[in-house]
């Protein structure tokens, strides 16, 4: 019932299919396999199929496979990805397990591993692009984005999972780590405790295989961005008891512009260590360093004023072209993730099984880059002033995360429920620098399109303080009750314990800003099949969210404390179908959040003499929207993964009138992606049948770039072209890939944000420039 142990693959039968941990291993005719491991020659096998067949329950923590890495074994097994299997057929809810997508009554969109390895994708930010209701906020670098869906911003810790548990969103992630991104749009605080209504953007490692691989990838990007990755992964031990997975990474070299610089270095290791046919542990550990120097900074906008509503003395600047230089060489980052992973999971009979599960995460950052920002009376002319100051907040997240739960499978009468029961949350402590060493240095003002300054010197700053801490966790029930084979029902609850600390200084203690007890977060769900693959539903849900921490200014009334706990809302409707190889899903919703922003407070005189402003929820972001994905092959050879988002998200009941009914900042009204895999047949012979073509079109709608929308990035569509050909060499699989990234270098603004703090709007904004035209070449082989 459960993948709870390796599956045979010496001599397999004819059209033989079979799960494996790292995905589906299609055999097209028997042949022995000489390089089987010893796991793959005696099995007891239990597949997961069951899992999202029916006849099954479902276990939590598990990610079956499905759309991870592919080995087509015909002769001699193809390279990976080169099947471009695209569609996103199962998915994982967390404590709900692994369901078939038609048995799900929520919009989840994902990009499967196929697209990662074919695309080149060297971040987990690169997969965004490919989910039409995905959006990033740039924070510094397309490496380290703030993730939002659906026109809400993420989280930094609560919308974020790696394989179920939580993570920090805005440290960098290589690609290469990772088997694939699943979002589940819209709420989820009912399976995942108290989150943003971002929705969930889950991250599935890779997981030891049951073939014995030996991966090795080099590469280059753009104009020297040298890549070397090694992959190796298999089973040893009786029957495979100890499956292992080695992963490194290491690339050092020019980025995208003269000047700039990158290096990227991952390690991890994954094993599953099965104590029998119904017991595994899961461990894994990684380290990941990403440091960068040169990298084009982001643009301020300074608020508005009656006289100048739009802070820049008239319309948006075009975006500038980042293959040109625009920072000091000093500037830049150091960024350093370790994380720490593990799992028990246990098949108790066939109805019912259980999964323990904890992580630890340290992300830590130095941070010494330029701020730019807009001049006020010429910022449409492209003229902005920069500045270097050493920063002294969050330099440091630590993490740790855990969940329990109990999966299991009852009968009353005709009906059968699949219940689940547990708990899930984390613990985050947020840590400052204590002095900046370095004095601010005005580095002048300049034009974005001419001369980048140069001149300056990388700030320092020194010790370190717990600033803020928030600790969540949640109980959960749940129950899906299949009526009939074309009803079914589906709620679960959640009530979760919040706790918020904070300090203003690291010579005071941290002092609670916010405790909320069995805050309550339901869903309910009516699925309906007229036929077995088919699938419409409706879906209600109310999610709990903890509430942002005030500026730590005097400028305002309620410094440093954190708002109450507020209540998202969603209702939903959907349809799906599964035709052959191709699967379309569409979805309609309407969901409302409390909005948090600044109100003038006109009675209150602060002691500078200032008239204060109080940072409360000042009206609700209420979001429509449509959204649609197609997914698989459309065609015999031809495989696709698009989407289509239209987005109307306002502020309404705002009590600031100025704000009422405006555009929120950065959500676009229409997005789409279109990307195409094209492999020549088999019949032009095996020269011509080695080649596959692939492109990709984004486009990104007109977005307002100011809370009073008197300003707009305007829209952009970009274009990305690749190729690639699958040859072998002595019977081992090898695979060149060459693609551009931006061929027809657009210029256009990637991302654009309110600079309140946790991702609530204020008055000014943030710009960021999107990627010039870069080029991407890889050569992989397996042995």
């Amino acid at each position: 019932m459960f993948l709870l142990a390796t599956t045979a693959l010496a001599a397999p039968p004819v059209s033989a299919s079979v799960n494996a941990p790292d995905g589906p291993v299609t055999v097209k005719k028997s042949a022995p396999q000489s390089r089987a491991t010893p796991s793959a020659k005696t099995q007891v096998a239990q597949t997961s199929s069951a899992a999202t067949s029916g006849t099954g329950a479902p276990i939590a923590g598990i990610l079956d496979g499905s759309n991870g890495e592919t080995i087509t074994v015909h002769g001699h097994h193809a390279a990976d990805g080169t099947g471009a299997k695209y569609m996103n057929k199962n998915i994982y809810l967390g404590p709900l397990g692994n369901r078939d997508t038609l048995d799900t009554p929520y919009s989840v969109m994902g990009v499967p591993h196929d697209v990662v390895v074919n695309q080149q994708l060297r971040n987990v930010n690169d997969m965004a692009q490919y989910l039409p209701s995905v959006q990033l906020e740039i924070r510094g670098d397309p490496n380290t984005s703030r993730p939002q869906s659906r026109g809400f911003e993420a989280d930094v810790i609560s919308n974020s999972r790696l394989d179920g548990l939580n993570v920090v969103s805005t440290t960098p992630y290589p690609a290469e780590w990772v088997d694939n991104l699943q979002v589940l749009n819209g709420l989820a605080g009912a399976m995942y405790g108290p989150e943003n209504p971002a929705g969930v953007f889950e991250y599935t490692l890779k997981r030891p295989t049951n073939r014995r691989t030996e991966r090795l990838s080099v590469g280059v990007d753009s104009i020297g961005t040298p890549t070397v990755n090694g992959d190796i992964s298999g089973r040893v031990g009786k029957k495979g008891w100890f499956g292992y997975r080695l992963n490194m990474l290491h690339a050092n070299g020019s980025a995208y512009a003269p000047g700039s610089w990158i290096r990227r270095e991952m390690v991890s290791a994954d094993f599953d260590i099965h104590f029998d046919s119904k017991t595994v542990l899961e461990l894994d550990a990684s380290h990941y360093t990403y440091d960068e120097r040169g990298m084009a900074p982001g643009f301020g906008i300074t608020a508005g004023t009656a006289t100048n509503p739009t802070g820049i003395g008239g319309q948006l600047p075009e975006a500038p072209d980042l293959s040109r230089r625009m920072a000091p060489d000093w500037s830049g980052y150091n960024m350093e993730t370790n994380t720490f992973l593990a799992k028990i999971k246990h098949q108790i009979n066939r109805d019912w099984s259980f999964t323990l599960g904890g992580l630890y995460q340290d992300a830590k950052r130095q941070s010494f880059g330029i701020s730019d920002t807009l001049s006020a009376t010429q910022g449409y002319e492209g003229f902005y002033t920069s500045k270097a100051t050493a920063t002294t907040t969050a330099d440091d997240f630590r993490v740790g995360s855990n969940m329990a739960y109990f999966n299991g499978r009852v009968r009353t009468g005709p009906l059968t429920h699949d219940l689940v029961i547990g708990t899930n949350g984390y613990m985050m402590g947020n840590y400052n620098p204590t002095t900046a060493v370095t004095s601010a240095q005005q580095l002048g003002t300049y034009n974005m399109y001419g001369k980048a300054p140069t001149n300056g010197t990388q700030p320092y700053y020194s010790g370190r303080y717990k600033s803020s801490s928030i600790m969540s966790q949640s109980f959960i029930i749940g129950d899906t009750m299949r009526i009939n084979k074309h009803w079914s029902v589906m709620g679960t609850l959640a009530w979760s314990w919040i706790s918020q600390e904070g300090t203003t200084s690291y010579k005071t203690p941290l002092q609670k800003t916010f405790e909320a007890d069995a805050t309550f977060s339901p869903t309910a769900s009516v699925i309906y099949k007229p036929t077995q693959n088919q699938t419409l539903y409706f879906t209600y849900g109310r999610s709990a969210e903890a509430g942002p921490v005030t500026p730590n200014n005097a400028a305002y009334t309620n410094p440093n404390i954190a708002l109450p706990v507020s209540h998202s809302e969603e209702y939903e409707v959907g349809y799906k179908v599964r035709y052959q190889k191709m699967q379309f899903n569409v979805a309609g919703f309407r969901m409302t959040s409390p909005y948090a922003m600044y109100v003038p407070t006109a009675s209150n005189i602060c002691t500078n003499g200032k008239s204060c402003q109080t940072y409360g929820y000042g009206g609700t972001q209420r979001n429509y929207g449509v959204e649609a994905q197609i997914s698989g092959e459309v065609l015999p050879n031809l495989s696709v993964l698009a989407g289509m988002t239209w987005l109307d998200a306002e502020l309404v009941n705002s009590k600031t009138a100025t704000y009422n009914n405006k555009e929120i900042v950065g959500a676009a009204p229409l997005q789409a992606n279109l990307l195409l895999d094209y492999r020549l047949p088999a019949s032009l012979g095996a020269f011509a049948s080695g080649w596959a073509f692939n492109a990709s079109v984004h486009y990104m709608g007109n977005r307002a770039a100011n809370i009073t929308n008197t300003l707009h990035t305007g829209s952009y569509t970009t274009l990305d072209l690749g190729t690639r050909y699958a040859f072998h060499v002595s019977k081992f699989p090898w695979v060149a890939r060459f693609g551009v990234s931006n061929a027809t270098n657009e210029r256009y603004w990637a991302s654009v944000y309110t600079g309140a703090p946790s991702g609530t709007s204020g008055a000014a904004s943030t710009l960021y420039a999107g990627l010039p035209r870069v080029y991407h070449f890889t050569l992989s082989l397996e042995f």
